[in-house]
């Protein structure tokens, strides 16, 4: 079958990629440039600066590495370890996966934690394994901060004072993928000594910039982590830094410029603005849930997540049909359940460049296509649910007041 076009725009609902806003789209279309004339590493440097700031550090060093999310977990991992070292890390959906999977191909000795999916990390069992470690065998505590694929949200604050309660210097690494600039992360107060996101997610980019920072800690790590590493070795980085020119390799030259506006649509907005309006429409998308009459993948309030929702089906339907039509018939794109929730739940993705709006027209799309598959949802519910939330609480735009 050929594709045919559909009139207006896509609808984009997936937990990321997500909508590029129209300035960015702008600022990277441009011609290739010269990355070692004088432009590029003054642009780099307010870049390298600015990333700091959605980090909430003052004392990490970040590094922008032409790769994804997944070639920055193996940055962090490479840099700050060695193989057979034993770390603890978190399963509870399919990226923690993943990222476990890494680990064990790095030839670490992975002490897994598991939870149910729809759960959060199992943070007693992560104390009592530090408790008896009392001579520092554990080497680093890595966990997603915001796993994607159940849409649960762990505490990094309770992680640290389990490490600072006993005295422990394991390091602790997190995946901020689908959180950094949407969801409150604090990197400095919660004594995170690597941070890594993706440009896809929060911050409304292409895929293709994989944004790592690490902290002092982390960088003394590296000096002596005996893990094989070359494109995605620090030091590089660190030379070229002194050097002022930034890159060990080509990097995307539209990407900077892309960044560079992406950052400035945040900082315009204000960043606690930015995660305030994630919070808005995270809660406005579980109110339709509850409307809707269905569940969300994440069993408990504490670790429902700002950035994507997971939505269970009930038994006699296909939440990969639920997608599927969504995409054929209105022109709206859901996020598929992976893995363990394959088939049994959906995902809304509200993260990134979005409004109050645009949310409500994902909502009523939702509830058509569950119509269509034979669920007895009752037309408007969860948008009448999620729009008497909105419209008590969608702040004045500043600029138009």
């Amino acid at each position: 079958m050929d594709f045919v076009y559909a009139p207006g725009k896509n609808h984009l609902f997936i937990p990321g990629p997500v909508n590029i806003p129209e300035q960015v789209i702008r600022a990277m279309n441009r011609n290739n440039e010269d990355y070692r004339s004088p432009a590029i590493p003054a642009l780099t440097k307010s870049l390298l600066e600015d990333i700091k700031k959605i980090f909430k550090t003052t004392t990490g060093t970040p590094f922008m590495i032409p790769t994804t999310g997944t070639g920055a977990w193996e940055s962090t991992l490479t840099n700050t370890l060695s193989p057979g070292d034993r770390i603890i890390s978190f399963l509870l959906g399919q990226f923690s996966n993943l990222w476990i999977t890494q680990q064990q191909r790095l030839q670490f000795d992975v002490d897994v934690v598991e939870s149910e999916w729809g759960q959060g990390a199992n943070l007693d069992i992560l104390a009592s394994k530090i408790a008896a470690d009392t001579e520092h065998t554990i080497k680093a505590v890595c966990i997603v901060h915001n796993e994607t694929a159940t849409g649960v949200t762990n505490n990094m604050a309770a992680v640290r004072r389990i490490l600072d309660d006993n005295k422990h210097p394991a390091l602790f690494l997190v995946d901020g993928v689908s959180s950094i600039c949407a969801l409150d992360f604090r990197m400095d107060e919660w004594g995170i000594d690597v941070a890594l996101t993706g440009s896809q997610k929060a911050l409304s980019l292409p895929t293709g910039m994989g944004i790592v920072c690490a902290g002092p800690k982390a960088l003394e790590a590296s000096k002596t982590a005996k893990s094989v590493r070359a494109y995605f070795r620090w030091d590089d980085y660190l030379k070229c830094y002194e050097l002022g020119t930034f890159f060990p390799y080509t990097p995307s030259i539209q990407l900077l410029y892309g960044l560079r506006a992406a950052l400035d649509l945040i900082f315009e907005e204000g960043l606690d603005n930015v995660i305030a309006r994630h919070s808005r429409l995270g809660k406005a998308t579980r109110l339709a849930v509850e409307a809707w009459g269905l569940k969300n993948c994440a069993q408990k309030e504490e670790w429902f997540s700002d950035t994507v929702t997971a939505v269970v089906v009930p038994p006699y339907i296909d939440a990969g049909e639920v997608v599927k039509s969504a995409w054929k018939r209105y022109n709206l794109s859901l996020g598929l359940g992976l893995n363990k929730v394959a088939g049994k739940v959906f995902r809304i993705g509200h993260l990134g460049h979005l409004n109050d709006l645009q949310l409500l027209g994902c909502l009523a799309g939702v509830e058509m296509v569950l119509m269509d598959l034979g669920y007895p949802v009752k037309l408007g519910s969860g948008v009448a649910a999620a729009s008497a939330f909105l419209q008590n609480t969608i702040p004045m735009i500043p600029s138009r007041v």
